[in-house]
């Protein structure tokens, strides 16, 4: 099974791809989609261009599955919980456009499936990340590492879900 994690953002959107077959898991590729360095894009530039990039990396991966941490329930800056529905809104959209169907996961559980701890930090979590990918350093920036998490959170479900 692939799974495509990414991990939302307007500015970076990180997003990593692993593919996970018979208890063994493997990172695919890695990486995240930016907007120009130094421009300051219109909402709808930077919405185009996270459209485009997941719906690029869709069809050139091919995943069974795409995985994204949901929305916080409670944010600071209400405005923040609206600007990353768009970018999340526009993900979706990609996913639907290539029939690839889409599970969200909490920050929490996505803490809980890698480290056992739904309040890890996210240091902890970029070494888990590592350990379980047998990397030889931490992802960064910290977007992909973010995303490989969902991916394996998701791997980590499935895998339970079909014993």
């Amino acid at each position: 099974m692939k799974i495509l994690g990414i991990d939302p953002g307007l500015v970076r959107t990180g997003y990593g791809l692993i593919r996970s077959e018979r208890g063994r898991v493997d990172i695919v590729e890695a990486g995240f989609i930016a907007s120009p360095a130094g421009e300051k894009s219109s909402l709808e530039k930077r919405l185009q261009m996270i459209h485009e990039g997941v719906r690029e990396i869709i069809g050139r991966a091919r995943p069974d599955a795409v995985a994204v941490e949901q929305l916080y329930s409670h944010y600071a800056h209400p405005r923040t919980a609206i600007m990353m529905g768009h970018a999340r809104g526009v993900m979706f959209l990609a996913a639907a456009e290539c029939g690839v169907p889409v599970v969200g996961y909490s920050a929490t559980q996505v803490k809980k499936s890698l480290t056992g701890n739904g309040r890890a930090g996210k240091g902890q979590v970029q070494r888990m990340v590592k350990n379980v990918l047998g990397l030889k350093e931490q992802p960064s920036p910290s977007d992909v590492a973010d995303a490989l998490a969902v991916a394996l959170c998701h791997s980590n479900h499935s895998t339970r879900r079909s014993k």
